[in-house]
């Protein structure tokens, strides 16, 4: 199966400044396309195999500008600040909201911004260590009850979507693990074993998995990518941008792109984007409030 590193292009220096008031015909120069995590993550992996479809559709090139640090909130922060001409803007991750929800951030996560379009979703894999002998979302949670503090729930960072999905878990299903930060992904996931996926619906990419829903009617945490631009963007670049992902979207090589990193194409119109964010946004508020998460920011 050919997958988006396999489609992963080199993408070249940054380009030079252009006079951003020129009236010229859209777009009048490169397209600076922020990713606000680190190179060879998933988001960057999908962005690189993007920019390349969009750089088709807009003859001009969209070139990738890696922007890390505070959870994505620098890079995020660029593209805010940016001159509104459709000329720099932003993918971010589900981790948007939960931002939203945790930190003081420099801008408002929904007033500040110009929903373009969701790209693609996924679900968290619910996982085990197999020494625990516990095969399904119900057993785990009579086990905890039945042994309280013995359970512990382990995530990538403080506070990310990971974390607060797992805490949103707890409140639903009235359970009590503490949580571990891990340094990373990669070791938080050693030597565990599936058993549940966080979505409404089982995800394509594991059928087998059944979802936490099916245990714990309503508990849904979704892990999403998605187009952003600056507030004050044109109508008119808003519209075209979404028109361009929705196409990209059903090619049949992007769809087999994503099927591999295990994302499903979402698309849809910036208003479904828009309540996408306050959606998540307010939930995972409440999650924080609820379990008085202190992230120190």
């Amino acid at each position: 199966m050919r997958t988006c590193r396999q489609m992963t292009a080199i993408v070249g220096p940054l380009f030079a400044a252009a006079d951003v008031h020129a009236q010229q015909k859209y777009p009048s120069k490169p397209i600076r396309l922020i990713v606000p995590y680190a190179t060879g993550g998933g988001a960057d992996i999908f962005a690189r195999s993007l920019s390349q479809k969009l750089t088709e559709s807009f003859a001009a090139p969209v070139v990738l500008d890696n922007r890390t640090g505070a959870g994505g909130t620098i890079g995020t922060e660029i593209a805010v600040r940016a001159d509104p001409d459709g000329h720099t803007m932003v993918l971010v991750s589900a981790g948007y909201a939960a931002n939203a929800a945790l930190y003081k951030l420099p801008y408002d996560a929904m007033n500040d911004v110009a929903p373009i379009a969701l790209i693609g979703e996924t679900g968290l894999v619910v996982t085990i260590h197999p020494s625990v002998r516990i095969n399904n979302i119900r057993e785990l949670i009579a086990y905890d009850k039945a042994s309280p503090g013995k359970l512990s729930d382990g995530s990538s960072d403080n506070g990310g979507t990971t974390h607060l999905a797992t805490e949103l878990f707890n409140q639903m299903a009235g359970t009590k693990m503490a949580h571990v930060p891990y340094k990373g992904t990669g070791a938080a996931l050693n030597d565990l074993l599936g058993i549940a996926v966080t979505t409404a619906k089982r995800s394509n990419a594991v059928p087998d998995i059944p979802t936490v829903d099916e245990t714990v009617p309503g508990y849904e945490a979704v892990q999403w990518f998605a187009i952003l631009g600056p507030k004050a963007l044109s109508k008119n670049i808003v519209s075209r941008w979404n028109r361009e992902i929705n196409r990209i979207l059903q090619l049949p090589d992007v769809k087999e792109c994503m099927a591999g990193e295990g994302l499903e194409p979402a698309g849809g119109t910036p208003d479904r984007f828009r309540e996408v964010l306050e959606r998540d946004i307010a939930k995972w508020q409440n999650v924080v409030k609820v379990a008085g998460i202190q992230t120190g920011h």
